[in-house]
């Protein structure tokens, strides 16, 4: 007989910029810069993550697109694989994504695609511990996530190898 598995996944919806904390408004700063400098001049779909590490320092990175499709990158997984190379050992304390179209000033809803959750989620796994993410929602709106698991519920990870 079949039996139902209950996930419950809470993600706070923030109606304004005000009801980040500090370090979330920096991060998702330094992300609106990243996607500023992203390379889209195919999608111009501008897209650009951050990443506060533990010792408060941020490392950034935006989508890079490439005519032979689809060798292009997404910012998040240009972010956290930059940041792997560069310092392997230090926790990730959060994550923050937000994109814009290259004709707009805006910024609007940016959500990660299923790579994306999935090498979150791979991090996530590999600090054991939770990684909070910070997405710019619509209307001015933000969506904290307090662990990439509520973006992506049931992880394959290494364990099932």
């Amino acid at each position: 007989m079949a039996s139902e598995l209950n996930i419950n996944i809470t993600i706070d919806v923030l109606e304004s910029e005000e009801e980040l904390t500090a370090q979330e408004k920096e991060a998702l700063q330094v992300a609106q810069e990243a996607a500023n400098d992203a390379y889209a001049p195919y999608s111009n779909f501008l897209v650009g993550a951050s990443l506060l590490l533990e010792d408060g320092s941020i490392f950034r990175g935006s989508n890079q697109e490439n005519a032979a499709y689809p060798s292009g990158l997404c910012a998040e997984r240009t972010a956290l694989f930059g940041m792997s190379a560069q310092y392997p050992n230090k926790k990730i304390k959060l994550l923050a994504v937000t994109a814009r179209r290259l004709s707009e000033e805006k910024f609007l809803p940016a959500m990660p695609c299923g790579a994306c959750r999935q090498v979150m989620s791979e991090y996530e796994h590999k600090q054991q511990e939770a990684i909070p993410v910070i997405l710019q929602g619509p209307e001015g709106t933000f969506y904290r996530c307090h662990s990439v698991s509520d973006l992506l519920p049931l992880q394959f990870t290494k364990d099932h190898l």
